[in-house]
């Protein structure tokens, strides 16, 4: 199904992001895929390496398919638990979520 230049498609992140969620996070990222995302982790609780491989995967693809995604609402768990494991994602919030 084509989708219509502009469109932004958004999704809301579970509260905990684990091994047992990474799969379901997968499918969920390449259902979304062909337009822009919109990503609101603002209620994630614990998030685990593999979900935040994954996300970083999908921003890769989007960015591939000259996409836009963003991250517009993050939690502090969130934004703690990627600077533990040394993962930025200043380029990939929303102007306002800065």
């Amino acid at each position: 199904m084509a989708s219509k230049k502009g469109e932004q498609k958004s999704l809301k992140l579970s509260a905990v992001l684990d091994l047992n969620e990474a799969s379901n996070l997968r499918e969920n990222l390449m259902s979304l895929r062909g337009s822009g995302l919109a990503v609101d982790a603002s209620g994630v609780e614990r998030v685990g390496a593999q979900c935040v491989q994954i996300l970083m995967a999908g921003a890769n693809a989007w960015e591939t398919d000259k996409k836009p995604f963003s991250f517009v609402k993050v939690s502090d768990a969130f934004t703690k638990t990627l600077q533990l494991i040394g993962v930025n994602i200043d380029h990939l919030l929303a102007k306002e979520s800065r």
